[in-house]
């Protein structure tokens, strides 16, 4: 009877504290701690979602302490440095996965980062050599390692690949803590963008996107993640479309925009793309039911088919929810999205 009142007493602790994690504010002065982990170079949301973080910390309510790549080429952290850049914090530290297990197709926007002017000059000059950046996985853990603790979220809008990779990292010169026992201890709440919930049905030969380049990595990160874990599905962007309004009319403030030039190259307007990116942005930003902007799925577990088909099973013991949104949530979204998204940057 005592083991049973012990496990009992231990369960309602664990939801309490997974309860207060999912509803953390933001206080003044005390701005959300980013890592963010993209595969930008693949769909341009990730460039929106990067101009969305820059916004945001302008306005103290976030601060981005690296940004960590998937997409494995050099034009990707060249194109990051440019968007750094050009909203004044060049020094954010990039980290680069040339390893990656993926086969992706050639980036149709990663080429701004190397437009020029009529005189020959980079329009958007950045210091950037991916032979020096440091890997993923260290940048990660090296950030990890100096934060307070439950200080950081971590930010996943592409493959699973370095946080799989983070969570298999055993001690080393930059901790004497393994890849787990970090996010144990530094990591708040994960907001990925992945899947489709409560079950992906779209296609039953292919999953979505950023679970279906890396599967063995998304399995270990879902098996293996030991803070609760706020799933952005599918479904989830396709509610909120990115206003072509927006990209042709909110970035006149200068000449040349980075992130609006990539949006065109990608798919230009009148085309309206998902913010399936974004949308993980604002939770980790905005997790409290203040705003109103999210509904939040019941507790519960995310499973994978054999091909990478996410199935959502309910679990008052899981860690993992997933975002719901109706027709007036998705409408104030779209607002708000475009609006940081297209916010100037901060006069020097």
């Amino acid at each position: 009877m005592k083991n049973l009142i012990i496990a009992a007493i231990a369960s309602s602790l664990l939801l309490a504290n997974l309860a207060s994690a999912l509803d953390y504010s933001v206080e003044p002065g005390k701005p959300v701690k980013i890592i963010f982990d993209t595969d930008m170079g693949n769909d341009v949301d990730d460039a929106l979602a990067l101009a969305m973080l820059h916004s945001l910390q302008n306005r103290g309510e976030s601060e981005l302490l690296a940004v960590t790549l998937t997409y494995p080429t050099p034009d990707a952290g060249q194109f990051v440095a440019a968007v750094n850049t050009f909203y004044g914090r060049p020094n954010i530290p990039i980290g680069v996965t040339p390893d990656a297990p993926v086969a992706v197709p050639e980036s149709k926007y990663l080429k701004v980062a190397a437009y020029k002017d009529s005189k020959g000059k980079l329009l958007y000059p950045a210091k950037f050599n991916a032979a020096k950046a440091p890997k993923s996985v260290d940048l990660i853990r090296r950030v990890l390692a100096s934060a307070g603790d439950r200080e950081i979220v971590m930010v996943q809008v592409g493959f699973s690949t370095n946080l799989a990779r983070l969570l298999e990292s055993g001690p080393d010169a930059i901790s004497p803590l393994s890849g787990k026992e970090l996010v144990r201890k530094k990591v708040k709440i994960l907001s990925i963008m992945a899947g489709q919930f409560p079950q992906d049905t779209r296609n039953k030969k292919k999953p979505e996107f950023n679970v279906r380049w890396d599967v063995p990595a998304a399995r270990k990160l879902v098996a293996g993640w030991p803070t609760p874990i706020v799933w952005s599905g599918f479904e989830i962007g396709k509610a909120v479309l990115y206003p072509a309004w927006s990209i042709d009319n909110d970035y006149r403030y200068v000449k040349n925009h980075p992130v609006q030039q990539a949006y065109q190259a990608y798919n230009p307007t009148p085309h309206e793309r998902p913010c399936w990116d974004l949308t993980s942005v604002a939770y980790a930003v905005w997790p409290g039911k203040d705003r109103g902007y999210f509904s939040l799925s019941p507790a519960g577990n995310v499973e994978f088919g054999p091909d990478g088909h996410t199935k959502f099973v309910a679990d008052k013991n899981g860690n993992n929810y997933y975002l719901i949104v109706d027709a007036v949530q998705a409408a104030r979204l779209r607002e708000v999205l475009a609006a940081l998204a297209s916010e100037p940057p901060q006069k020097k």
